[in-house]
């Protein structure tokens, strides 16, 4: 697979593989699984795998480090911190807030990188933006990790371009992680743009709407009881009613160039930008294999306009997350 850069210290695959939904969030699987499925990933040539402590919480990275460590030479790791975790309740309740002080930054590294099995963090990032601590101080404590050599290189998750400016001025930043698809256009109005003019790689999570642009979920019931995305306004009934006519028109277009609405949606993504390296998740093994066959799809011009022509970036019906979990999303 083609490989694209990361900042000045990264390059991985194109496509790389989201973890949390192996463990966490959608109901999780049998380890034996999530193990398959990563060593089929590492197989095919993803290197990018991305977890995260608050991902289980903790199980994540456990599983991530287990599985990859006969070829840890050959992968890029990611991780990230800055959840306050209680120390009990399940799943989603246990994130109780947030907390990047530096030296929390610095207890929680350590024990990310005993739970992956690894010298070295290849990519850290911030979760969260925490608005009780400067992002100076911050990034100034993951500075000191690179400098330790606990860390090879840095990156945020949900930061405004005002914040990645001040954070890349104290150490570079390597990625930027937001939610993005055609289902969720926030980044391109000030974040895509920071991240090109300033030599930074962008990481979209959820690049499948949650796998709402598969066209696999049609109805709340194809969830699991415990599946998280149950309390997502997206996932409502009447906004999954009223998104479905976004959602056949993309299969449409898809069939018509012999993919999948996956397929369709995920190359989408990647022509937004050479800098750009989705990360959608997969538990199945033919889920992952049609991802990375999306990195071979090329859209001209005339599909990407009519793309955008049929999904606007303001049709969706229904906010990504809760209000609440809004909150945390830097402004």
């Amino acid at each position: 697979m083609r490989h694209r850069p990361l900042g000045p210290v990264l390059s991985v695959s194109a496509i790389g593989l989201g973890c949390m939904g192996m463990s966490f969030a959608y109901g999780g699987q049998p380890e034996a699984d999530s193990i398959r499925t990563l060593l089929r990933a590492a197989e095919i040539g993803v290197t990018f795998f991305d977890t995260a402590e608050v991902y289980g919480p903790f199980e994540n990275e456990e599983l991530v480090g287990k599985a990859l460590k006969d070829v840890r030479d050959q992968v890029v790791i990611a991780t990230k911190f800055g959840f306050k975790i209680a120390d009990e309740g399940q799943g989603t309740g246990r994130m109780v807030g947030v907390d990047s002080r530096p030296e929390h930054v610095k207890a929680v590294c350590d024990a990310s990188l005993q739970r992956l099995g690894v010298e070295a963090i290849d990519l850290l990032y911030q979760h969260r933006v925490d608005p009780a601590v400067p992002i100076e101080d911050t990034v100034g404590a993951m500075a000191d990790l690179v400098r330790a050599g606990k860390v090879r290189a840095l990156g945020l998750s949900e930061a405004s371009a005002a914040t990645i400016r001040r954070a890349h001025a104290v150490h570079p930043i390597a990625a930027v992680q937001s939610e993005y698809s055609l289902w969720s256009r926030e980044p391109e109005a000030e974040v895509l743009p920071t991240c090109r003019d300033l030599g930074i790689g962008f990481v979209p999570y959820s690049p499948l709407g949650r796998g709402l642009l598969t066209g696999a979920i049609r109805d709340r019931e194809s969830l699991g009881a415990d599946d998280w995305r149950r309390t997502l306004p997206r996932f409502e009934a009447e906004n999954l009613a009223a998104n479905q006519r976004l959602l056949d028109t993309l299969a449409e277009m898809a069939a018509a160039k012999d993919i999948t609405a996956a397929q369709l949606a995920l190359a989408w993504v990647m022509h937004q930008g050479d800098f750009i390296v989705p990360i959608p998740g997969a538990r199945q093994i033919r889920h992952l294999e049609e991802n990375v066959a999306a990195a071979s799809v090329t859209l001209g011009a005339d599909d990407l306009a009519a793309i955008e022509r049929a999904l606007p970036p303001h049709a969706v019906s229904g906010s990504r997350y809760t209000d609440d979990a809004l909150a945390l999303v830097d402004g």
